[in-house]
């Protein structure tokens, strides 16, 4: 190590060079400080959460109690019944929750992160748009990770009800899988809540403007629901209207948007040109 340098200095990022201009090395270094500082802070947080394993696992199984009351309701005759098995299936069952449970709650560190990557050409306004970037992102992610949860037992409750009635069945439902397939949801509900933010940045930073976003409205609308087919791992109707609607109109809110920056942005550039 050369004398006077600092240690673990290769770890640390590239200097930020005027309008964000950096070699390919800059950049893979780039990468490498935020992905360690994001693996961090979501590891730290997943440690933290598995002190609350209990109450964690609790929040987790809500849904399944919310849902076996829907059914008591429509379908009595039903008697679903959550089973564990496998000698390692309770110690997995610690580390899914802690793992999702740290990754929602280390997301502004993240997201953060992300952001802090993906937008070198805005280093002049980092401060600016990375308060605005995180003041939308993680309030919609934590959104989108709410809305899965609470759609949750009403899509558990439709599935459950297609078990035919003419032969009696015990549905056994391995609580691994269903944790897992909550898990999912969540995280999937929290990335598709993303997308305005992903829009609106990729505007302001240049990448697409609101003309082409008005062309391609009717096939991001067809591909939202599509992706709402694709991602909901319940596969019923009902959670993928509550994925793909909410898309739907925050693409709709995120094209507006972008339609008042381009118009601004515009206005300004007349303005200078006078």
């Amino acid at each position: 190590m050369a004398k006077g340098k600092p240690r673990l200095a290769w770890l640390r990022p590239p200097k930020p060079t005027p309008g964000g201009v950096m070699s390919l090395a800059d950049h893979l270094r780039e990468l490498r400080y935020r992905l360690i500082v994001a693996s961090i802070a979501i590891i730290t947080a997943s440690l933290l959460s598995a002190i609350w394993y209990e109450q964690l696992y609790y929040f987790m199984m809500r849904p399944y109690l919310l849902a076996m009351e829907l059914l008591k309701q429509s379908h009595p005759n039903l008697n679903p019944t959550t089973v564990i098995t496998g000698v390692t299936a309770p110690f997995m069952l610690i580390l899914q929750i802690a793992m999702v449970a740290g990754l929602i709650l280390s997301s502004p560190v993240w997201l953060y992160q992300l952001w802090a990557y993906i937008s070198p050409a805005l280093l002049t306004k980092e401060r600016k748009y990375a308060l605005g970037f995180l003041g939308a992102a993680i309030p919609l992610f934590l959104l989108g990770v709410a809305v899965g949860y609470l759609i949750l037992p009403q899509g558990i409750s439709v599935l459950l009800a297609f078990t035919p009635d003419s032969v009696p069945a015990t549905n056994l439902l391995d609580v691994t899988d269903f944790l897992k397939l909550t898990l999912q949801l969540m995280v999937v509900f929290g990335l598709g809540f993303l997308m305005p933010v992903v829009i609106v940045a990729a505007n302001m930073m240049g990448v697409v403007t609101a003309a082409q976003l008005a062309k391609a409205r009717t096939y991001v609308i067809f591909g939202t629901f599509v992706f709402g087919a694709a991602a909901t791992p319940s596969t019923d109707p009902f959670s993928m209207l509550a994925l793909a609607v909410p898309m739907m109109i925050l693409f709709l809110i995120a094209e507006l948007i972008c339609f008042i920056h381009d118009r601004r942005k515009w206005r300004n550039n007349v303005e200078a040109v006078a």
